[in-house]
């Protein structure tokens, strides 16, 4: 035996809308995940000119709890690869990486 529901057209609609949105944002998300690098560690000055930015940038974007880093040592602090691409990502940096 077998079981029917029926759906307004509207709602369906609805549904397949939200399906396709579904799918499309997993798609992206997929690339995301291709396009990044192997996770390495970057000195603040190598940071600095992936961003685009001088070192003094990172350091108060350090400090101002923008930008996560890692103790390399008791002086030096370093930035993970995925990190600078979450900060560049929510800042909307890439407009000024392709201006220069």
């Amino acid at each position: 035996m077998e079981a029917f529901l029926l759906i307004p057209e509207a709602e369906w609609q609805q549904i397949v809308s939200r399906l396709e949105r579904l799918e499309k944002a997993v798609q992206q998300q997929a690339k995301e995940t291709e396009v990044l690098p192997p996770d390495e560690i970057l000195t603040v000055r190598q940071a600095a000119a992936r961003l685009g930015m001088t070192p003094e940038g990172i350091r108060k974007a350090r400090r101002a709890g923008r930008l996560k880093g890692v103790r390399i040592n008791e002086k030096e602090w370093g930035f993970y690869t995925t990190e600078l691409h979450r900060y560049q990502n929510r800042y909307n940096r890439n407009q000024y990486n392709q201006m220069g």
